[in-house]
């Protein structure tokens, strides 16, 4: 009598909704690292060698050396759109399909993105600082002003899937779009959205807010940098909820000390989880811990999509997501 076919074998690195961890121990033997902090990079590679498949977060790198570590590996599913965690072109030379999870965070990253602008132009957190120092004795006329949203210049840096949401939620503050990618818009998606692509100069001098949606790349690396922010108005703000290197840090903190721009909103940074001293003594930018994506329902079907992407590459079958389709077609 034959034996059972061997259940593939998955490292899962960090905590992730229960459902999907669920979801993978179904159909695959699964070590579950339910502690929501990385591995220490010597436990990760001892805990993935002999296994098939990784489903890791954007603090885990995985590169030449864990390739090389662990010959088995079939498929890195990341649990994130951005894959700069991972050396996509070591994994391919060496058939290993890589994953990520587009689409299903879409909405609920542009919807932070879009509260990161609104908090910071109307000075939301600010206002509530003074509120709970007891500092709020009485209406002020001059209390805090801000800048308005409504008719203003949103201008869109990298107009993939959250870049053309934010275009979609600018349309309902009667804004002008902006939009700068490497890639133009069909033209009936410029129509609909009322975007109107354009170059970076054009795009940083006219905006009153300008948005990152760009994925880190070299060529992305300190995209906004002093000559950027100068390049700005001086009532402008600036939105980060893409990669925190788009943004040279050293040159927005100045830029912010000295006025060059109104303020800033970021959702990421340059030396995650590291924060530049400078921001965190500023009052005019919003800091968050990289929640973009955090809402309970969002997180779980971006989890869901990596466990289905693992275990789609397992089974023989075609991922929903892969970032290098090609590794799926050799023989």
């Amino acid at each position: 009598m034959s034996s059972p076919p061997r259940r593939p074998s998955i490292l899962i690195t960090r905590a992730l909704p229960l459902d999907a961890v669920t979801r993978a121990r179904d159909r695959a033997e699964v070590d579950f690292h339910d502690v929501d902090a990385p591995l220490p990079r010597a436990e990760l590679l001892r805990r993935l060698r002999g296994r098939q498949g990784l489903v890791c977060v954007i603090t885990d790198t995985v590169d030449e050396d864990l390739l090389a570590a662990c010959p088995e590996l079939k498929v890195a599913s990341n649990v994130a759109v951005g894959f700069n965690n991972i050396d996509v072109a070591a994994a391919t030379r060496r058939g290993v399909v890589i994953t990520n999870t587009p689409d299903v965070l879409t909405e609920t990253t542009a919807d932070f993105a879009w509260t990161l602008l609104m908090a910071t132009a109307r000075r939301v957190v600010e206002a509530d600082r003074y509120v709970r120092e007891g500092r709020f004795t009485q209406w002020e006329n001059m209390l805090l002003h801000g800048g308005d949203i409504h008719g203003k210049t949103l201008g869109i840096v990298g107009f993939g899937r959250i870049g053309r949401a934010m275009a979609r939620r600018a349309l309902g503050f009667g804004m002008r779009v902006l939009y700068q990618d490497a890639v133009a818009a069909d033209a009936a998606t410029e129509r609909e959205l009322r975007a109107t692509r354009t170059d970076i100069v054009t795009l940083l001098r006219e905006s009153d807010f300008v948005t990152i949606h760009t994925p880190l790349l070299p060529e992305t690396r300190h995209l906004i940098n002093a000559q950027s922010l100068k390049s700005m108005k001086k009532t402008a703000y600036l939105v980060n909820a893409a990669r925190g290197p788009v943004v040279d840090e050293a040159a927005l903190v100045q830029a912010l000390k000295e006025g060059w721009i109104a303020g800033a909103g970021l959702d990421v940074f340059e030396e995650e989880p590291k924060v530049h001293l400078g921001l965190r003594g500023l009052s005019n930018v919003v800091l968050a811990p990289h929640i973009g994506s955090a809402s309970a329902d969002t997180r779980l079907q971006m989890a869901n999509l990596a466990v289905d992407n693992c275990l789609a590459v397992l089974e023989g079958k075609a991922p929903p997501t892969p970032v290098n389709p090609e590794v799926l077609t050799r023989t």
